[in-house]
């Protein structure tokens, strides 16, 4: 289902996607507001069936993201150092600049989505301070921005008890998991 996963090129960018939500998640080295980015992982889907769509993934080359001024804090290094083998070495496959990756995911984002992240300013913050120092306005609408932490808070009991093969803390695998149980949370309190 990858049509941007790594070429930038996305004939379908000014396209609505049948998809309305995006859901986005991004690894860090920090827990700032300007945290250096590692990885962006972002996937279309529908809340109520949880069907999804076109997905982005981006590893960051760290060293471009201090350049532009982006922070790292030490005690998110050292909880890196604990998280998996699997975690760990699905950051550095194929890293692009922050400045490329900020570029590819406005190619591939739109404003007519309704744009998920994990708390909007974490992921959705963070990433709004990298296109700030970018000098970019970002790709989506600010109006359409939410929260799964709110949503989950909702009907907890299921984030608690979904499972999902996939590797923790990975971007792109930590957006199907969100996918998965926000969809399970929105059909239990939707009514239809």
């Amino acid at each position: 289902m990858s049509e941007i996963s790594n070429t930038g090129q996305n004939p379908l960018c000014a396209m609505p996607s049948v998809f309305p939500h995006l859901m986005i998640d991004l690894e860090t080295m920090g827990s700032k507001s300007f945290a250096s980015i590692v990885s962006i992982g972002a996937v279309e889907f529908n809340i109520k069936t949880g069907e999804t769509g076109r997905e982005f993934y981006r590893n960051i080359d760290l060293r471009s993201c201090q350049s532009l001024g982006l922070e790292i804090d030490a005690d998110t290094v050292y909880w890196w150092l604990k998280q998996s083998k699997e975690a760990k070495e699905s950051l550095f496959t194929e890293c692009f600049s922050i400045q490329q990756a900020m570029v590819d995911f406005r190619n591939f984002c739109n404003k007519e989505y309704q744009i998920w992240g994990n708390s909007a300013r974490f992921d959705l913050g963070i990433l709004e301070n990298a296109y700030t120092k970018n000098f970019l306005d970002i790709p989506w609408d600010f109006r359409n921005e939410r929260d799964v932490r709110t949503l989950v808070s909702l009907n907890p009991e299921i984030k608690k008890n979904y499972t999902h093969e996939g590797i923790d803390y990975n971007a792109l695998s930590d957006c199907y998991k969100q996918i998965g149980y926000c969809s399970e949370i929105w059909r239990s309190i939707s009514p239809h």
